[in-house]
């Protein structure tokens, strides 16, 4: 009877420890999907001729000159308010070089929390994300074609 005992102990153990195992998965799977894509992407860029560093807003899948370069935002996520900060954009920055082609420079994901991960380090501007928002003060591409 100490036997089964013990054995019935262990079985319980294992699926008690089973299932908090499997309530932490599925918890951290929760939180990995509670990411808020946004429609403004949020840069600061630095001109190293000058030293200034300007902020510009970006919309997703609209293109903003800064310089001889050219962002385009492709996606913009964050997290909800009472989460942990983790802000990422999927990022397309081209040259327009001397001779006026458009070269392609950087394509990728920028990191909020880690400005120098994966920046744009250009000989005469560098570029890195901010923050992602649901708005903007800029007026969004088509509010601005239709009120001109």
């Amino acid at each position: 009877m100490k036997v089964m005992g013990r054995i019935s102990f262990k079985v319980a153990v294992l699926f008690t420890i089973l299932g908090v195992a499997c309530g932490l998965s599925f918890a951290q799977e929760q939180g990995a999907a509670e990411r808020v894509s946004n429609a403004v992407a949020e840069f600061a860029g630095l001109d190293k001729i000058t030293g200034r560093i300007i902020s510009f807003d970006v919309y997703i899948d609209e293109t903003v000159q800064f310089g001889a370069l050219q962002v385009t935002p492709r996606v913009c996520y964050s997290r909800p308010d009472a989460e942990a900060p983790k802000t990422d954009s999927f990022v397309e920055v081209d040259e327009i070089t001397l001779d006026r082609k458009i070269r392609r420079i950087f394509t990728g994901w920028m990191f909020a929390e880690s400005p120098g991960l994966n920046a744009v380090e250009h000989a005469v501007y560098d570029v890195w994300l901010k923050s992602c928002k649901q708005e903007s003060d800029v007026p969004a591409p088509d509010q601005a074609a239709s009120s001109s």
